[in-house]
């Protein structure tokens, strides 16, 4: 008798430990955010219905609030060549094109006519502050808690570029990332502030 209870106490105890394990494992790993997240657009069809400020458009004007509390409106930057960049932190795609930004884009750029305006897409101020401090990025970056701005330009999908020149247009709308596209992206800057 007294061996039985041993070994079903010894069970519970088990039981209890891996019920335990379960829920730290999934507090660790869940995102809520991340699981609202469409995965990729498969085809050319899914990123043109989802593109709402399509090439050779004007870009929809608006109003950012800054990661150091100013504000920023888009078309107070005509004459410059801007890259809006709609982002999350939750995004590995986003985090990996984020940490090539500083020296291919902003550092390569600077002194020339141009505007790099990164865009958290749906995320508070606390939690972008955790993940700039924790990456030791010190650039300029837009808050769109309430996506906003991102519903002006899209309906789904990050990392999302939209590179308007210095008249308003749209002159590239590109998703996703991989190192051809931002090869591409970079191209087409280049390109973009030597068209005067």
């Amino acid at each position: 008798m007294k061996e039985r209870r041993k070994k079903k106490g010894n069970l519970t105890l088990a039981l209890m430990i891996i019920g335990i394990l379960a829920i730290i494992a999934i507090l660790l790993f869940w995102n809520p955010q991340q699981t609202t997240a469409a995965p990729m657009p498969q085809s050319q069809e899914q990123v043109e219905a989802s593109t709402i400020a399509k090439q050779g458009t004007m870009a929809p004007d608006f109003t950012v609030e800054l990661f150091d509390g100013k504000t920023l409106k888009l078309s107070e930057l005509r004459g410059k060549v801007v890259l809006v960049n709609f982002w999350a932190t939750w995004c590995p795609p986003c985090r990996e094109e984020l940490t090539r930004v500083q020296k291919e884009i902003i550092d390569r750029f600077a002194g020339k006519e141009f505007v790099f305006l990164p865009i958290s897409r749906g995320e508070e101020y606390n939690t972008v502050a955790a993940f700039r401090k924790r990456m030791g990025y010190d650039f300029t970056m837009g808050l769109d808690p309430d996506q906003k701005i991102f519903r002006r330009y899209a309906t789904n999908y990050i990392p999302r570029n939209f590179l308007i020149d210095r008249d308003g247009k749209v002159v590239l709308a590109s998703i996703g990332y991989d190192k051809a596209e931002f090869a591409h992206l970079i191209e087409t800057i280049e390109k973009t502030i030597n068209n005067k």
